[in-house]
């Protein structure tokens, strides 16, 4: 279960952005503001609060084409799972579906394999035991993740929510 801090930390859609991006490869604050368009101060101010959360860590540092030296980050973590129990968390505050939209866009449409769009009635034992069931899947793809990482990276969300009446 995401702790209040490690949820805050998520909240801003381009600090998702960031660790999707440093899950992919190791990046420096300049290669994040050039891939995000944004400015490096404001980059910085993100990456240290992902860092401070836990999320990113700093990798050791390299010698860049032209020579500098360079200090790149790196996720700690390639997938988290936002409890759904936590009652002092906002679902709307995170910045996960915004930045999951923003991937999308600049994959382009050919990017997306699979889309589920569904209406189901359910009970709440049969909510939880669909999102357990689903879970389980995700846990073990994810635990073998280090297993295929010569092949090409997958994002996405599963989201499992009550419509409204």
């Amino acid at each position: 279960m995401a702790t209040v801090r490690e949820a805050k930390a998520l909240a801003h859609p381009l600090r998702a952005r960031i660790l999707r991006l440093c899950g992919q490869r190791e990046m420096t604050n300049k290669q994040l503001a050039e891939r995000l368009g944004r400015d490096p101060g404001t980059v910085l101010y993100h990456v240290r609060l992902l860092a401070d959360a836990g999320f990113l860590e700093q990798a050791p540092v390299r010698t860049g084409a032209s020579g500098a030296l360079e200090k790149p980050y790196r996720s700690t973590n390639r997938s988290w799972w936002l409890d759904s129990a936590r009652p002092d968390i906002e679902p709307d505050g995170f910045g996960a579906f915004d930045a999951f939209h923003e991937e999308l866009r600049e994959a382009g449409p050919g990017s997306v394999s699979n889309f589920a769009r569904f209406m189901l009635h359910l009970s709440p034992e049969e909510a939880a035991e669909l999102d357990r069931r689903i879970l389980a899947v995700l846990d073990e793809y994810v635990e073998t993740d280090h297993e295929r990482l010569d092949r090409p990276a997958h994002g996405g969300v599963f989201v499992l929510h009550r419509l409204p009446e």
